[in-house]
Parts: structure tokens; sequence; C-alpha cells
């Protein structure tokens, strides 16, 4: 829901509770406030990120709505890594209205009171309580069903493709260093018999230990994009090598670091196949499908 300032501030009436929530890991704290900024809690109030805790913490906002009167509630927190979403679910769950306000204002904000930016239990929940009050927050969105699923993917193989760039990059950085000539010998650095090399053979010096049997490796493995012309263009690469004479630690860094980067590719090809079958779910998903110039994964996007 996209809305102004002015609508925000709408919502906010003089019947309306509105209550600041500090998110914790374990514990969240929170204060009450009016329309007016004039605050309702006689002291900071904290529950358990638990069931139980979210039910203490409806029965303290209830109980303050019949003494003051207040016939609704607004919840405001900041998106604090996972640890709102619970939170927000079951709130959710029980028609109580949360929204969420940005990290960097509540810290913009903190110098208002006290002239101190110092973060405290006790003054976090009224600042929010306060951003709240003059609408500068946003409506949170907790996706459910196939739209859940899709995001919950999606951010998945975002993370994991974020690991596997970087350890492209980390495998690179040691070829540069101990094997430089690999590059020439290799258009893809990461091909399927490019990668059995540094597994098994990966420094100069164990490719020419290993010679020509490099070839077995590849056939061993079924590997028919590689044989013995390719051996003999390593063998020669390793014999003009520049790079540095790396021990027993850079090869095992190197095997390391190429087991984690083969993981993180089939963990990408999992993830993909189950995205690009849970997105047909999505209704309409065709409609966006025929559109010019917009594929399967512009589409995933979208739904996630």
């Amino acid at each position: 829901m996209n809305l102004t300032q002015n609508d925000r501030l709408k919502q906010v009436t003089s019947d309306t509770l509105i209550v600041g929530v500090d998110v914790g890991s374990q514990t969240h704290f929170c204060r009450a406030f009016d329309w007016r900024g004039f605050e309702l809690s006689r002291r900071v109030f904290k529950f358990s990120n638990t069931r139980m805790g979210f039910l203490t913490f409806l029965r303290w906002t209830e109980e303050l709505m019949n003494k003051t009167g207040m016939k609704k509630v607004i919840v405001g927190c900041e998106p604090t890594g996972c640890y709102w979403l619970t939170f927000q679910k079951f709130l959710q769950e029980h028609d109580v209205e949360l929204v969420t306000v940005n990290p960097f204002t509540v810290n913009r904000s903190m110098e208002l009171d006290d002239n101190s930016p110092e973060k405290s239990d006790l003054k976090d929940p009224k600042t929010i309580a306060q951003l709240v009050k003059d609408g500068r927050y946003s409506i949170s969105y907790l996706p459910s069903g196939v739209y859940a699923e899709v995001r919950e993917a999606f951010v998945c193989r975002d993370q994991i493709m974020k690991q596997h760039v970087r350890l492209s990059n980390q495998i690179q950085g040691w070829l540069q260093k101990f094997f430089p000539e690999y590059f020439e010998c290799y258009a893809d650095w990461d091909s399927a018999s490019g990668l059995m090399l540094l597994k098994e053979a990966p420094r100069p010096q164990d490719i020419l230990q290993l010679g020509e049997g490099i070839n077995q490796i590849w056939r061993d493995a079924k590997v028919r994009a590689a044989g013995i012309k390719r051996a003999q263009t390593l063998i020669e690469a390793a014999q003009n090598s520049v790079g540095l004479e790396g021990g027993e630690a850079a090869r095992l860094e190197i095997w390391v670091l190429v087991n984690d980067y083969i993981l993180k590719a089939e963990q990408l090809k999992r993830l993909d196949a189950y995205l690009e079958e849970k997105v047909k779910e999505v209704p309409n998903v065709e409609k966006l499908l025929a559109i010019k110039g917009v594929g399967l994964s512009t589409v995933i996007g979208f739904a996630a």
C-alpha cells in the first residue's frame, strides 16, 4: 500500500493507542503514547519473543485501551534483522496493525529528547512511537502461500550467488598468485576439467609430477572436452610458470575453495529448478511470460 504522509497521519486519531516496540533477539521493549505524544504507559513494558510473550503484550495493550478509552492500536517497530517477523505474523493473526519505521530515521531522531545519539531500551520505543505519530512509517507486508515460497527461495538464491561470486574471485586470485599461466590454458577457468585439475593437481609442481597422467584423471571422470593435447599444454605452462612456489597450505587452500565453489554451484542449480517450478503456481504468470523481453528469471523477481 503506497500512502502519502497525510494518509498515514489520518490513520492516527485521538482514539488511537500508539505503541513503539524495540525488537530484540529474545526480549522486546515497548512504550505506549496517544496522538499528541503523551505517554500512557507508566514504565517500559518488556515481553519475550515467544507466543506467551506476545499474548502478554496483547493483554497489556488491551488493558491500556480499556483504561484510556482508546478504540484502536497501531504498533510500530524497526525491521531489525529477522527478529520482528514472528511478531508481525502473530499480530497479523490477531488483526493488530504493525507498521515499520526506517532505522536510519530512528538514529537521526535519537537526539531530539536529550541531545544524545545513544540507544537504549528506554529511549528506542519512544522514538519509534513518535515517528509513527508523525506519520513517518511504512505499512509492512508479510507474503503468504506461493509468494512467501518464491520470496524465501529467491532471497536464499541471492545469498548463495554472492557467496559463489566471492569464491570465484578468491580462486582466480589464488591462480594469479601461484599459477597465472592457467588462464592461458582455459578460456573458462571453471570448466569441468579445470575444476578437477584444481582439486587434484593445482600447483605447477603437481602438474609436472603427474605429467600426462593428468589425462587419466579426466578419462576416469569421463570428461570429453579434455584430452592429451590439453594435458601437454598444461605441462608446458607449468614448466614456464612464474607463479609463487606454494606449499601444502596453498594446495589445501585451493582444495577448500574449489569444493565450496562446486557445492555452491549445485545449490544454485537446485534453487533455480525449484523457483522455475514454483513460479508457475503464481496466478496469471503466463501473461507475464507472454510479454516480449520478459523471461522466467524476470518473472521470478517480480513474484519475489
